[in-house]
């Protein structure tokens, strides 16, 4: 299967090319500079030069050369909802296949720091957390496009961890090196819903290989609440775990990281496990603890 990427040079466009690749598929991957094509190349998908703004046309024609388009890009709202529309007019009739990453931060709720009983299944009403409301319509533009003649999908993961993240674990981590202690938001029960990289490639190829048209599949493999990481972390390091307020965490993480650390997300799911028969094989996020490539991350500033 011809198999082009948007998005193929970032953590998750980057595994599935990896992946899909040593399935035995031609992959392409779009490559905005050279030294990103070079990248590609090196591990054996070939480049697409282009990018989501001048040269959208270039990447319109890579996406009807191939088979598949996976859109795994991390773009901005007006690029995100322009490249996705686009795509569905180049691709409408065709029957081709288009799986598009979303995930669980659609729906991610403002308890600020506090634990949330609420837990989203596939098929579950959601109010869209208002950041991600551009997401969310991509989400639904992508499986009304199902009804158009093409084999349209969406893949909403919860937080992605694996080598080479930067979720929440390399977050507190960094936040040693902000303030010498572990630090959480508030009370440190908000809970993301977690899923480990290799098995988020694996839906994919389960989502190519049975996936429904319209379908939209969960990833998820365990639940671990921000103030366990913290804990975690300052016991792998020696130090206190703490307890930041909304304006504390904004002045280590910045406004946005501050929000991603405090809100909840939590999903099930239920359709990937069913309809395509998918079960995570790596549960324990916090298995990364004490990795060389996060204590690094501790370190302070020069």
């Amino acid at each position: 299967m011809n198999i082009f990427i948007i998005g193929a040079t970032g953590f998750v466009g980057g595994a599935l090319a990896r992946h899909l690749s040593d399935q035995g598929h031609t992959v392409t991957g779009l490559a905005r500079t050279k030294s990103a094509a070079v990248t590609l190349v090196s591990q054996g998908i070939t480049p697409v030069a282009g990018d989501l703004d001048e040269h959208r046309s270039t990447v319109m024609s890579a996406a009807r050369a191939a088979d598949t388009v996976i859109y795994a890009a991390q773009a901005g709202p007006e690029q995100e909802t322009a490249t996705v529309q686009d795509l569905i007019r180049a691709l409408t009739g065709t029957d081709k296949t288009l799986l598009f990453l979303s995930g669980n931060g659609v729906l991610a709720q403002r308890t600020a720091g506090a634990w949330s009983p609420d837990v989203f299944a596939e098929d579950d009403p959601v109010t869209p957390e208002p950041l991600a409301a551009y997401r969310k319509a991509a989400e639904d533009t992508v499986r009304a496009a199902a009804r158009g003649g093409l084999h349209a999908m969406v893949i909403r993961p919860g937080l992605i961890w694996g080598p080479g993240d930067h979720g929440h674990v390399p977050m507190v981590y960094q936040s040693v090196a902000a303030t010498g202690a572990a630090c959480y938001v508030g009370e440190g029960l908000n809970t993301y819903s977690h899923v480990h990289i290799d098995d988020v490639t694996r839906l994919f190829s389960l989502a190519l290989e049975k996936g429904r048209p319209g379908g939209l599949y969960h990833a998820v493999a365990g639940e671990t609440p921000n103030r366990w990481i913290a804990e975690r972390v300052a016991a792998d390091l020696g130090v206190e775990a703490r307890s930041l307020t909304p304006q504390e965490a904004a002045d280590v993480w910045g406004e946005f990281g501050a929000l991603v650390m405090s809100v909840s997300g939590r999903i099930r799911a239920i359709h990937a496990q069913q309809d395509l028969g998918w079960q995570p094989q790596h549960t324990d996020m916090l298995t990364m603890i004490g990795e060389e490539r996060l204590r690094r991350l501790a370190a302070p500033a020069g």
